[in-house]
């Protein structure tokens, strides 16, 4: 299995705190254009961008968090239009736009001849990822740089994701060049990703928007995942070991345990450390899930704890999504 490779040794930056209000948004879109990293809140988590068409830039993002550069990245644009400057997007990519975006879904389209984008972002793939994200602050900041930002989860490759400002800068303070502090993000997962590149819809990742709605807004089913090499992804967070705390991840775990954080979800979870949600609501679970995850690596520190268990999850709706991120980190790391 290949791991996620350490984050490049760099002199330190100063990490700049910005606000979500103008001036904080001038200044991060004034730092991308100059080719810095800055932080963005979005609806799903916290994303790490930089100007898609700047290899320079884009390289910087793979040694900021340590990602392998032969995993591709999600290019993100302020407005649906954009799309056709980059992707060759079919009918049912067309309607799932305009179904959903703004919003929490991801298309990965044939790449468009003249694209203008670093070859870096697609990991050389003739494919493509847009998102248009429907969190007002990353929409501001696109507006404002006025080009595609390619954004990955804005932590160390392989880590728990950032719903916070804080989860960014306790992963990448002194590596990138500000975050921009939008508050926590509503959704908590990330983005539901379908592969449209060849003949067939496919469910790539299960994310913050249920496979269920996308379904339904096709009037077809969605076709699973083609087998996915750990060193050939085709997508964003398909290798088999990602989102992991520093404590091991167990999964199922009805009961506590000693030595073990529980996480509980729903009815039977009295004696759960914490939970993900007490009424079993998915939506407030899949909101919950990574910085859940963060206090409960955080506790397991302190108390000298060996896992975190987690009470079972429907695998239905946002419990697809959140299933797919805790088996991942439950996944052996090497």
């Amino acid at each position: 299995m290949t791991m996620p490779i350490p984050p490049a040794e760099s002199p330190q930056l100063q990490t700049e705190r910005l606000r979500a209000d103008p001036a904080g948004i001038a200044r991060a879109a004034a730092l991308l254009a100059a080719g810095g990293l800055v932080a963005l809140p979005t609806e799903t988590v916290y994303g790490l961008a930089a100007d898609a068409r700047s290899d320079l830039a884009v390289a910087g993002v793979f040694a900021a968090k340590g990602r392998p550069r032969f995993n591709p990245l999600i290019v993100h644009l302020a407005d649906a239009a954009l799309a056709d400057q980059y992707g060759v997007l079919d009918g049912v990519a067309r309607r799932l736009a305009q179904a959903f975006w703004p919003g929490p879904l991801t298309l990965i389209v044939p790449l468009r001849d003249g694209h203008g984008l670093s070859p870096l972002v697609t990991a050389g793939l003739a494919s493509v990822a847009l998102r248009v994200p429907a969190h007002g602050t990353a929409r501001a900041v696109l507006a404002a740089f006025g080009g595609p930002l390619a954004a990955p989860s804005a932590n160390p490759s392989g880590r728990i994701s950032p719903t916070t400002a804080a989860h960014v800068l306790a992963g990448l303070d002194g590596r990138i060049a500000a975050v921009l502090d939008g508050g926590a993000c509503g959704v908590g997962v990330e983005s539901t990703i379908i592969g449209l590149t060849d003949g067939v819809p496919r469910l790539l990742r299960a994310g913050g928007l249920a496979s269920e709605a996308v379904e339904a807004a096709m009037g077809a089913r969605l076709h699973p995942a083609l087998p996915v090499d750990d060193t050939r992804p085709t997508a964003p967070g398909q290798l088999s070991s990602h989102y992991a705390p520093g404590a091991a991840v167990l999964l199922g775990m009805r009961a506590p345990r000693a030595g073990v954080v529980w996480v509980g979800f729903g009815a039977g979870c009295d004696a759960a450390d914490m939970t993900l949600s007490a009424s079993g609501d998915l939506t407030e679970a899949a909101a919950n899930l990574f910085a859940t995850l963060h206090r409960a690596d955080a506790l397991a520190r302190s108390r000298g704890a060996v896992a975190i268990g987690f009470a079972p999850v429907p695998d239905t709706g946002l419990g697809r999504a959140i299933n797919d991120r805790l088996s991942r980190a439950a996944a052996p790391r090497g």
